[in-house]
C-alpha cells in the first residue's frame, strides 16, 4: 500500500528546478536576514553532539553551518537529485562528513528514533493536509528528541505582497496553515509534549519575488533596503515575522 502523502502541491521535477545552478562553495555568512533568522533558531535547539536531521536538506547550505558552527553530528535528506548532488559537492568541499541520502521521507531508510533533532525548512506548506508530514517528522525522533518547523508566514501581509507579485508561486503554498493556532492543530497530540507554535524572526523581503513584477535594478534595491531593515530591528515584531515555528518534543513514555 503506498504511503499516505496528504495531497502534495508540487512535484518531483518542480523540486528539481529549484537549483538550478550549484550554491557557492561556502558557508552561508547571514548577510540577509532570512539566513539570519534561522541561525539564530537553530542555536537555541542544536547543542554540539546532536544528531541533527534536516528534511529537505538541499542545497545543504544551513546543514553545513550546523555541521561546522553548531558542531551537530549531521544528516540530510531530500528527494531532488539535483539539489542532493549540489549538496554533496558542497559538503565534500567543506570536509564535512555527513549521512546525505537521496529519499523520499514517506520511504526513508532513516530508522525511526534515530536523532535528537529534527528540522525542516519550507517542506510541509507544500502538501494539502500536512498532518502525516509532521508525524514522519516526529517519528525519526527519539524519545525526549526535538523536532523544529518552519514555514514561510503568508498567512499576512507577506501573504498579500506574494499574492500581488507571483500569485503562481503561492498556490504551491498551503497557506490555511500559516497561523499559530493552524500550525499547533498539525501537531500529533499521541507522541509529543511541549507543543509551541509562534512567529518568528526580523522582517525580510526575501520570500517575496520581487523580480516577477519588477526590474532587476528596482528588485535589489528594494530587497537591500528592506534587509537592512530587518538587521536593525531590535525584535520580532509579529505581524513583520516571515516564519512560523512549530516545535514540540518526542513524548518518553510513547513508543
Amino acid at each position: 500500500m503506498p504511503a499516505k502523502r496528504g495531497g502534495e502541491r508540487t512535484t518531483r521535477g518542480y523540486w528539481e528546478n529549484v537549483w538550478p545552478a550549484a550554491p557557492r562553495m561556502r558557508l552561508p555568512v547571514g548577510a540577509d536576514v532570512s539566513t539570519r533568522n534561522l541561525q539564530r533558531l537553530l542555536r537555541s535547539h542544536v547543542t554540539a553532539g546532536a544528531r541533527f536531521l534536516e528534511i529537505g536538506c538541499a542545497p545543504g547550505k544551513m546543514l553545513a553551518w550546523v555541521a561546522k558552527v553548531l558542531r551537530a553530528d549531521v544528516a540530510g535528506l531530500d528527494y531532488a537529485e539535483r539539489g542532493m548532488l549540489f549538496c554533496r559537492s558542497l559538503f565534500e568541499a567543506l570536509a564535512i562528513e555527513a549521512d546525505l541520502r537521496c529519499e523520499d521521507v514517506f520511504s526513508t531508510t532513516f530508522l525511526p528514533g534515530s536523532f535528537s533533532v529534527v528540522f525542516s525548512a519550507g517542506v510541509i506548506e507544500h502538501f494539502d493536509d500536512p498532518r502525516e508530514i509532521v508525524r514522519r517528522h516526529v517519528l525519526l525522533v527519539e524519545p525526549g528528541g526535538k523536532v523544529v518547523i518552519t514555514v514561510p508566514n503568508y498567512g499576512g501581509i507577506y501573504g498579500h505582497l506574494q499574492r500581488l507579485f507571483d500569485p503562481e508561486n503561492l498556490r504551491h503554498h498551503n497557506s490555511s496553515i500559516m497561523t499559530a493556532s493552524a500550525m499547533r492543530a498539525l501537531a500529533p497530540d499521541d507522541l509529543v509534549e511541549d507543543i509551541r507554535a509562534y512567529a518568528f524572526g526580523r522582517m525580510s523581503p526575501w520570500i517575496l519575488s520581487f523580480d516577477r513584477r519588477w526590474p532587476g535594478g528596482l528588485t535589489r534595491a528594494v530587497q537591500y533596503l528592506f534587509n537592512a531593515i530587518g538587521w536593525g530591528q531590535p525584535c520580532d515584531i509579529r505581524a513583520l515575522c516571515p516564519t512560523l515555528v512549530l516545535e514540540m518534543r518526542r513524548r518518553a513514555d510513547v513508543s
